[in-house]
């Protein structure tokens, strides 16, 4: 049985950031319609850091998909040659269950997570919203001015990261790729004040960005914190916000930047306005005024991972692009017979 698998190199050709953010609008959709399976990830600490690997599996009805997402997330390796995020995506059929695609994690979760927040400020930023500050200086700050730039028309470009060498790095390599004007900001304080568009992209465990620094009207795409116990926003950021999230159970669960909000007792559970889907489906309202502060609370969700596996062994099937290889299939005494 021919299995693609598909390189980081395969996986960006295949799935650029505008076909991203449609795949993830879709598989958002398909979440806000029930005929998904989405367990709360697995994740495994491993001792003395900050260092886990994370087991997401999920089924998406709507695209046939079965799936798991398998990842070791290092923060440690920011800076370094190597992503802070290293897996694989297995893509199974829905029959059988046989393996149809391995394909690179690092790439696929490089591309969705932006292309998720892409959607989300589609939805939630003003029209008119392009003046970007980024937090960080990584590989989600490279995708997510992809992002940014596919459904607002980015004007300016601020951003903020330590060592400062790596905010450098990247504004004079992204200005060379988009011919946008990329400032290097001296302080995250810097790079927020009068942004409308906010995007934190960081390692951090303890708040980058502060309420105190948010413009009327801003939209914010919080991305970097994963767990209970990290936020990249303080308590009057979350407060003065309205808040939106991919998946309510993941974020009563997972979300730092609310569940340390509400335990000091700043919101409640009603904080949450709506999924990112339930807004697509006219389920829950988006943005109400223009000077409203909006927050999309990004922790990632397996069918992300699946949808976008999925299209990009579609897409390698019909264009000859990748790997492939045979792997399993066949009853194995049949196959060891012959």
């Amino acid at each position: 049985m021919d299995v693609l698998i598909a390189d980081q190199k395969q996986v960006s050709a295949l799935l650029p950031m505008d076909e991203a953010i449609e795949v993830m609008r879709r598989a958002l959709s398909l979440l806000d319609g029930g005929d998904v399976l989405l367990p709360l990830r697995s994740m495994l600490a491993l001792p003395d850091g900050d260092r886990v690997m994370g087991l997401m599996p999920s089924y998406l009805g709507g695209i046939d998909a079965l799936g798991v997402k398998v990842i070791a997330a290092f923060p440690a390796n920011f800076g370094s040659e190597y992503d802070t995020h290293q897996g694989v995506v297995l893509v199974f059929d829905t029959e059988r269950g046989l393996l149809r695609a391995i394909v690179d994690a690092t790439s696929i979760t490089a591309i969705r997570t932006a292309a998720v927040s892409g959607a989300a400020t589609d939805l939630l930023a003003r029209p008119d919203a392009g003046d970007l500050a980024i937090i960080g200086a990584g590989t989600q700050a490279h995708t997510h001015l992809q992002a940014m730039r596919a459904v607002r028309p980015v004007r300016r470009v601020r951003v903020f990261s330590l060592p400062a060498g790596s905010a450098e790095a990247f504004a004079e390599r992204e200005q060379r790729l988009t011919g946008l004007p990329i400032e290097v900001a001296a302080s995250a304080e810097e790079a927020v004040r009068g942004a409308d568009l906010i995007c934190t992209v960081t390692t951090a465990t303890e708040p980058v960005l502060h309420g105190a620094w948010l413009a009327p009207g801003a939209h914010i795409n919080a991305v970097g914190a994963y767990t209970p116990t990290t936020r990249e926003l303080d308590t009057a950021a979350v407060v003065r916000s309205r808040l939106y999230v991919d998946r309510r159970e993941a974020a009563l669960s997972e979300a730092g930047e609310f569940l340390l909000a509400r335990g000091e007792g700043a919101v409640d559970d009603g904080h949450i306005v709506g999924e990112i889907g339930e807004v697509l489906a006219g389920k829950a309202p988006g943005r109400g005024a223009p000077d409203e502060i909006t927050l999309f609370k990004s922790l990632g969700i397996a069918i992300e991972d699946l949808a976008a596996a999925r299209y990009v062994y579609d897409k390698a099937k019909e264009t000859g692009v990748g790997t492939w290889v045979e792997i399993g299939g066949r009853h194995f005494g049949a196959a060891a017979a012959e």
